[in-house]
């Protein structure tokens, strides 16, 4: 009896009984209370899924605010003529996107230069040697008073525009680097130089301020730049080594296959065609052309572009000068085709990017301009001289897969850093060879 007095427990006494109903139908009604929240909770949150709330707007937004947010049009085309005189408004070209993280994938890392870019703008000296407009040689080493012209517009652009900067000083013991000011472009032009001797003339330049200054011997010409976009110049210093070794040569021909190029201590510049009006407009939806290229036959790379595509009713290839509109061609294709002749850099890529075109390059070992800063698989295709056969496939696809929208997007965003001015503007070509510059600059600074 025992044991089964322990299997069966013992009713519960009355009182207990009480408050255990007394629970239970506190328990029901809590429950009951909880599901009607829970209820009302979801009505609540269903309603405002359905009927989200509206923005407090103003009614009319500025232009500034519906550009912005608009991937095909850049703030300056709002107003597509410039004057030619140069005074243009040019400070109101756009400055990088702004956002509240770094996702602005045309630049390596937009944050990093954003910030270092300000350094360089605040800190940055650069000492020119002087000369007058009584030296003989006034015409190679002082800016011309006429806007830059040509294919070689870079060179005369960029020494225009230091001189006018806030970068320049008389005082070297503070500078960053030093200028040497002579251009390509007018030795070869200079009958007293042309180009056999460009050499001569950069030797003796080279001594005599060597002698006439203490700066270059310090290091060896280390601290020192020169520009130049003629193809000439991967020549010029073949009788001055220290310049070729230890200078920053700032050019457009920037191969590695040219001797002379040093990836890394030199740096890459466009080269840019000069141009009175700002970008046209010109959506994706309007260019029925999958891709264009015309130019002389004057390489094997070319030969090679047009015999394979010459037939093509989608790429359009020509292998002479277009005898029709250059920029209506370039204005209603998808993709611009910049493949070296001569030369590894033309001007069909600043062309390119100025008609609203994305750029696919073809020219191995080439050291695109603006590398070190710009994300240059963001806004153009980079494809290998063997990649010819298959560059329609590569294009196609780009179109179907949304990739080439944002592909022009983006070059809409770099519009401005392939564009000089007579008077500078932030992020505009000159700033970013200025910046090139300063990320080449010496870390080791000497007392002078």
């Amino acid at each position: 009896m025992a044991a089964s007095a322990a299997s069966f427990p013992s009713p519960p006494l009355p009182q207990f009984r009480a408050v255990q109903k007394d629970s239970v139908q506190g328990l029901f009604i809590l429950l009951i209370i909880s599901s009607l929240f829970f209820f009302l909770y979801s009505f609540s949150s269903t309603k405002h899924s359905i009927h989200p709330p509206k923005a407090n707007l103003p009614l009319q937004q500025p232009w500034s605010h519906v550009m912005h947010n608009n991937p095909f049009i850049s703030r300056e085309s709002f107003n597509p003529r410039v004057d030619k005189d140069g005074d243009d408004n040019n400070h109101e070209l756009p400055l990088p996107m702004k956002r509240g993280r770094d996702d602005d994938y045309t630049f390596h890392q937009r944050s990093l230069f954003m910030e270092d870019y300000a350094e360089m703008n605040k800190s940055m000296k650069i000492y020119m040697y002087p000369h007058n407009k009584n030296d003989p040689f006034a015409n190679v080493l002082q800016p011309t008073d006429s806007e830059p012209e040509g294919n070689y517009a870079s060179e005369g652009y960029f020494k225009k525009a230091l001189f006018k900067s806030h970068f320049l000083t008389n005082d070297p013991s503070e500078v960053h680097l030093f200028y040497l000011p002579f251009s390509i472009a007018s030795l070869r032009q200079d009958e007293r130089v042309g180009i056999g001797g460009i050499q001569s003339y950069v030797k003796n330049y080279v001594q005599d301020i060597s002698r006439s200054y203490p700066f270059w011997n310090r290091t060896g010409g280390a601290d020192h730049f020169y520009v130049a976009c003629h193809s000439v110049g991967r020549n010029a210093m073949d009788k001055t080594l220290q310049v070729k070794l230890n200078a920053i040569q700032v050019v457009c021909s920037s191969s590695y296959f040219l001797r002379g190029y040093v990836s890394h201590k030199d740096a890459s510049i466009p080269q840019i065609w000069p141009r009175r009006y700002r970008p046209p407009i010109h959506p994706p939806s309007n260019r029925d052309n999958l891709a264009f290229y015309a130019g002389a036959m004057n390489s094997r790379v070319r030969e090679y572009l047009v015999k394979t595509w010459v037939n093509d009713s989608e790429i359009s290839v020509h292998p002479k000068r277009l005898n029709t509109s250059y920029s209506e061609s370039l204005l209603r294709s998808k993709f611009c085709i910049h493949a070296n002749g001569f030369e590894v850099n033309t001007a069909r890529i600043g062309d390119a990017l100025y008609y609203g075109c994305v750029p696919v390059i073809l020219a191995d070992q080439y050291d695109l301009p603006y590398a070190d800063i710009l994300n240059w698989e963001s806004f153009s295709v980079v494809l290998l001289v063997s990649d010819i056969p298959i560059m329609k496939e590569v294009l196609r696809e780009k179109v179907r897969s949304g990739e080439y929208l944002k592909l022009h997007r983006n070059v809409m965003r770099v519009q401005n850093h392939f564009q000089w001015h007579s008077l500078p503007v932030d992020y505009d070509a000159f700033y970013m060879v200025m910046y090139e510059l300063w990320l080449r600059r010496s870390h080791v600074k000497l007392n002078i």
